[in-house]
């Protein structure tokens, strides 16, 4: 099942995804996705509708260094555990939403990512790989924007991971993906800079739920990202960015310069 929040005439709403391409549905459900799902009788084309950020979640919990590749490109080892930071819940956006180069920073890098969105109330000190798999209501797709050289200069990453903007998210969320071993691919300008797998990673995502659920309480509606394969590049204001993952879909950005 795709899972959408969307803008539409009456309001915003979120929505069951039916169909591919031009053909495409969306049905506005009751309320909120978690649970027993119920939608109602309003139903929109998909191309009719403006696609959001599927969640604006209390926090973005991020995972450093999570392939072996990525890591050797910045000449860093791989953790023995994961390795966390934050995002700001201000710095997701959505699908074709503008990405904002702050003037702060000289060296603005895309890093695509699998993200994973919490389903289950209160996920708390998660013992097993099944209940942490009980715990993810689905994945999307994830841009985890970095000022690479305020990542160096700061020696600790939350201004250079925390502008706003700087956390795209979408297209929508799928329940029904096995994320063990999908393509990861990010474009940018139509030249693939970055392509892995998930298989390749340090720590899966079930590790990793698992692992952050003895450090803080994960709610409904919550993202983890789960670190980003090797090929990160900068970025400069006119390109478009897109992060691509087998069986979800593609995220696409705009990038612009932010004046000082």
């Amino acid at each position: 099942m795709r899972i959408a929040r969307f803008a539409h005439g009456q309001g915003m709403s979120f929505g069951v995804i039916e169909g591919e391409g031009t053909g495409a549905t969306v049905t506005e459900i009751s309320g909120h996705p978690f649970g027993q799902i119920s939608t109602t009788e309003q139903r929109w084309a998909l191309d009719d509708v403006r696609l959001m950020s599927p969640m604006l979640p209390s926090k973005v919990v991020c995972v450093g260094r999570n392939y072996v590749a990525h890591a050797q490109e910045h000449n860093t080892d791989v953790p023995s555990e994961p390795l966390l930071f934050l995002k700001p819940s201000t710095s997701v956006i959505g699908p074709n939403d503008e990405i904002r180069l702050p003037p702060q920073s000289k060296q603005v890098e895309h890093e695509a990512e699998l993200a994973i969105v919490i389903g289950m109330p209160g996920a708390r000190r998660v013992t097993d790989r099944a209940e942490a798999e009980d715990a993810i209501f689905g994945y999307t797709c994830a841009n985890d924007i970095t000022a690479r050289d305020l990542q160096e200069s700061d020696g600790q990453w939350t201004r250079a991971k925390g502008f706003d903007s700087f956390c795209p998210l979408g297209p929508w969320i799928d329940t029904d993906v096995d994320p063990s071993d999908v393509e990861i691919r990010c474009e940018v300008n139509d030249s693939v800079r970055q392509l892995g797998r998930t298989k390749d990673m340090v720590f899966s995502p079930a590790a990793i739920v698992s692992y952050v659920s003895h450090v803080m309480t994960l709610l409904p509606g919550d993202v983890v990202l789960t670190g980003t394969p090797e090929g990160v590049e900068p970025l400069n204001p006119g390109d478009s960015v897109s992060v691509s993952i087998d069986r979800i879909g593609t995220l696409t950005n705009q990038v612009v310069s932010l004046e000082s």
